[in-house]
């Protein structure tokens, strides 16, 4: 059946290559006109027909950000002890010689709009790309135009505020001089800035884009996750911190693979069931 999508939903859609059928113009002239759905329940409509369930236990819940003070060089405490704001994680990011990735990079690379925090998504990407390090920001130029259409067609927004709210940041925050993949040890010491990330936009789902991003995320989950193809982690609800976790394809993938939009898209459905289910289906 047709979804009842408002001409700005298609519209986001046709950006990620998607197309949605519609009723041929001679049905619709005896049809009743039908009242616009919300795109929440659009995109329920087609979600995958059986969502999976976590395959692994919960995790404990996240430790509170003070207990990383540890944790040197990094500094996630005030000096009074009490959990850091914002302008203090961008300063402990800027500032951070924690492991090799900071090798010769030009900026950190933070999350979008820190300002509007608390958000209902966390959107996890890659270790930065050139352009995201020139621009200081995550998911920038073509794939963050492309990972906003996706958003848009929920009826998401990044930097917002609340359900309707995604806060994006990647999984690395530095890109070095010499490109090349971080280490899982590597990947570790910038979880500590995921944490505190966490604790301060307080999501209730996490999805996951890209390789880098899923294998960080479930390595305490997941036996040889590094093994696994991303194609394969699809379809599944896992936990990181006790949050539940949905890992589809990074955009600037599907910007090269179009095919792939549409299993992008089922993701996205899956973490809408996902974070609409009952409180007592994602503990």
């Amino acid at each position: 059946m047709s979804l009842d999508l408002d001409a700005r939903q298609r519209a986001m859609l046709l950006e990620m290559g998607l197309r949605i059928w519609q009723r041929p113009a001679a049905d619709e002239a005896t049809a009743a006109p039908a009242s616009p759905a919300p795109a929440r329940a659009a995109a329920r409509a087609i979600a995958p027909a059986q969502p999976a369930t976590a395959s692994a236990p919960p995790i404990a819940p996240i430790a509170p950000v003070t207990s990383l003070t540890s944790l040197t060089p990094i500094e996630l405490a005030t000096a009074d002890g009490a959990p850091i704001g914002w302008p203090q994680l961008k300063q402990a990011i800027a500032a951070c010689q924690a492991c090799g990735l900071c090798a010769g990079r030009k900026a950190a690379v933070f999350g979008a709009a820190p300002d509007q925090a608390p958000a209902h998504w966390l959107v996890v990407g890659e270790p930065p790309d050139e352009q995201e390090e020139r621009e200081g920001q995550a998911f920038a130029g073509s794939a963050g135009q492309l990972l906003d259409n996706m958003l848009e067609a929920l009826a998401l927004q990044r930097g917002a505020a609340g359900a309707l709210g995604a806060y994006v940041t990647n999984i690395a925050k530095c890109r070095p001089a010499t490109p090349r993949n971080p280490t899982p040890q590597e990947l570790g010491t910038c979880q500590r800035y995921l944490q505190a990330e966490i604790a301060l936009v307080r999501p209730r789902l996490i999805l996951a884009m890209g390789r880098f991003a899923a294998q960080s995320l479930l390595q305490a989950s997941v036996p040889d996750v590094a093994a696994i193809p991303l194609g394969k982690l699809r379809g599944q609800v896992y936990r990181y911190q006790g949050l539940p976790v949905v890992v589809s394809y990074h955009p600037t993938y599907l910007l090269r693979t179009q095919a792939d939009k549409a299993k992008a898209w089922a993701d996205l459905c899956l973490a809408l069931a996902t974070l609409d289910a009952p409180a007592s289906d994602n503990s």
